[in-house]
């Protein structure tokens, strides 16, 4: 008669644990505090990538303006005559690019007969400009602050039907012909024999902002409303106690969350 086959020796498996009230595995709640900090974490993590600045472009170059328009720009533009009477600028695309302490600069951008109705939503990034070239486009007048920051810019062409932004009164000559007006030369609002100049309050000297436009900035060492404030703005203060607050926050939610997935 055969013997019966012997029990296979081996660990034994550790006893399964019993279920918590309600159906639950105890394994369930440890995989809900796991997901909860790893949560927490990335919460920690957005706030601290939000208080970073934001990175400017490669090289300071606004790349999506220069390839908005296909093509390089037309030999009678403003901006290839200003790139080819340079010998250290190049065009990129439809950008005049300089180099100058050894980073690349816009100097020069053309956006003509681009079946532009508005200017570009990235327009202001081209704030460094010396030239600009708008014609050939469906341009109705400018709204008021679309140049606001260029103080660099001595030459835009644009439609005839569009005026000077700032009016003439804001460049030294504008001419008209052909299908263009070119404004060149601004002016600055602030040498008081124009109209244009602000009133700053005391401690505070007008400074250009762009065509026909100007901005009071705060003698050193004032500061904070109609520069009424003196002494240098607290930066380390005012960082400390940003950072404590989004540290504070961080583990508060932190912590609430753990204090859900431990529940029941």
């Amino acid at each position: 008669m055969a013997e019966p086959l012997a029990a296979p020796r081996g660990r034994s498996a550790p006893p399964r644990p019993a279920p918590l009230p309600g159906g639950a595995h105890p394994g369930a709640a440890s995989g809900r505090g796991g997901a909860a900090g790893s949560g927490a974490v990335a919460s920690i993590l957005l706030l601290l990538l939000l208080l970073l600045p934001p990175s400017p472009a490669a090289g300071g170059i606004p790349t999506p303006l220069c390839g908005s328009c296909p093509g390089p720009p037309s030999n009678g533009s403003v901006v290839a005559q200003y790139c080819a009477s340079r010998a250290d600028t190049e065009l990129w695309g439809r950008c005049c690019v300089g180099r100058g302490s050894g980073r690349q600069q816009l100097l020069g951008l053309d956006l003509s007969n681009c079946s532009l109705r508005t200017l570009p939503s990235a327009f202001s990034e081209a704030a460094a400009a010396v030239v600009l070239d708008l014609t050939e486009n469906p341009l109705p007048a400018l709204p008021a602050g679309s140049f606001l920051g260029f103080t660099q810019l001595q030459q835009l062409a644009v439609p005839p039907a569009v005026p000077c932004p700032g009016g003439s009164g804001a460049w030294e000559d504008v001419t008209t012909y052909g299908s263009s007006r070119l404004c060149r030369g601004q002016r600055n609002p602030c040498n008081g024999s124009e109209e244009l100049a602000p009133l700053c309050p005391e401690n505070a000297a007008c400074a250009p902002d762009g065509p026909g436009l100007s901005q009071c900035l705060c003698a050193s060492p004032f500061h904070g409303y109609k520069c009424l404030r003196q002494g240098a703005f607290p930066v380390p203060l005012f960082c400390s106690v940003l950072g404590t607050v989004t540290a504070a926050l961080s583990l508060a939610l932190w912590g609430t969350q753990r204090r859900h997935a431990a529940g029941p």
